[in-house]
């Protein structure tokens, strides 16, 4: 038994050419598996947040005229409520809804919900009819299942 020994030629070039093939194979199986991988996707769901942050409206009709109710909310809050495009001519016509939003928007900030809202019996036409607008606001702001 002979054993001769051998001789393997390596290039230069072909040791550069399969190195940065492997590394660019690394980097494509990392993205692969970044991108498509089983991680959990951050969506608002409603045992992490109670709304989807940002800016929602629900309007009012009064004879030809809307009124826009504007609710903003962050993830676990509602941090305002206003009248939005209200005309001189409807709020002299209803002028019962400036100060009626303010002390609507005073309670629902302090308890955050809509629930236990008091209300004068002078005002409660126009506190239904704001709070209905709110809630559908609130609506569009809660996540979906």
């Amino acid at each position: 038994m002979s054993r001769q020994t051998k001789i393997l030629v390596l290039h230069m070039k072909e040791l550069v050419y399969t190195a940065i093939f492997l590394v660019l194979g690394v980097i494509l199986v990392v993205l692969l598996v970044t991108m498509f991988g089983t991680g959990k996707k951050e969506t608002p769901t409603a045992e992490s947040a109670a709304y989807i942050p940002g800016v929602y409206t629900s309007s009012i009709d009064f004879k030809n005229r809307s009124v826009d109710v504007q609710v903003i909310v962050d993830k676990d809050r509602i941090k305002d409520i206003s009248l939005v495009d209200l005309e001189d001519s409807v709020a002299v016509m209803y002028p019962l809804m400036e100060p009626t939003i303010e002390h609507l928007r005073d309670q629902i900030l302090e308890q955050q919900s809509l629930d236990g809202i008091t209300y004068e019996a002078e005002n409660q036409y126009t506190s239904a009819v704001l709070l209905n607008a709110i809630d559908q606001a609130l609506k569009k702001a809660a996540p979906s299942e």
